[in-house]
């Protein structure tokens, strides 16, 4: 069982890494060179979610809860995925309006980020045997990061997943020192900037903080 305690701790640091607060920064937005092709695109919101991934559904959801800029967003949603928006300077100052001044928009995010992210990595968790905190915090990274554990990562090292009798330590470390690599050495510069994600994690690993009780320096900061 994963207490509401090491839940909080696990969305906290993920938070940090996502927009360098605990709470998450939910009128973060970004414009990176990370979309398809090395296209630009949008990243916002308390866990940074991305214009070509799931930014559309988080708009549906807040014009569903009937936030108080829902009638803005309309014609923004029928864009999103059909044409860029990443400098729509209009869009992008509606985006950041909405979280700063309408509660609907953070409880969206809430909720969205916890429907399609974290329940998703627990599941995963779960299904596959996993038991200790420090290894949901891990896959939840990954489902945040990566949109889910990558099956080509996976073949990437030779410890079994629990559920067919692997070792829960040893499968966890694997994974945290293949992903560590996949990153350091990416095409994409931007991706090998992001490794502070696993380092963290072999830094924990190693002082054996699998209960998440220890604190945690998550990039410089202490959750």
């Amino acid at each position: 069982m994963i207490s509401s305690t090491q839940k909080s701790k696990i969305l906290q640091v993920v938070n940090v890494f996502e927009t360098g607060s605990k709470q998450g920064k939910y009128d973060l937005l970004v414009v990176y060179k990370d979309g398809k092709n090395n296209s630009k695109q949008i990243t916002f919101g308390r866990s940074q979610t991305t214009e070509q991934g799931n930014l559309k559904a988080l708009l549906q959801l807040y014009v569903a809860n009937k936030g108080k800029f829902a009638n803005d967003f309309k014609p923004y949603i029928l864009d999103l995925g059909k044409k860029p928006l990443w400098d729509n300077t209009k869009f992008k100052n509606l985006l950041r309006k909405s979280a700063r001044e309408d509660e609907v928009m953070k409880v969206s995010q809430d909720v969205f980020f916890d429907t399609l992210y974290y329940q998703p990595a627990l599941h995963f968790f779960e299904k596959n045997k996993f038991t200790h905190a420090l290894s949901l915090l891990v896959i939840y990274d990954s489902f945040i990061h990566s949109g889910t554990v990558p099956a080509f990562l996976r073949e990437r090292f030779p410890e079994n997943i629990p559920v067919n009798g692997g070792d829960e330590k040893k499968w966890i470390k694997q994974y945290v020192d293949v992903r560590h690599s996949w990153l350091e050495n990416h095409t994409r510069p931007i991706l090998q900037k992001t490794i502070y994600r696993t380092q963290c994690f072999k830094n924990q690993i190693k002082s054996g903080n699998w209960s998440l009780n220890e604190e945690i320096n998550a990039n410089g900061i202490r959750v």
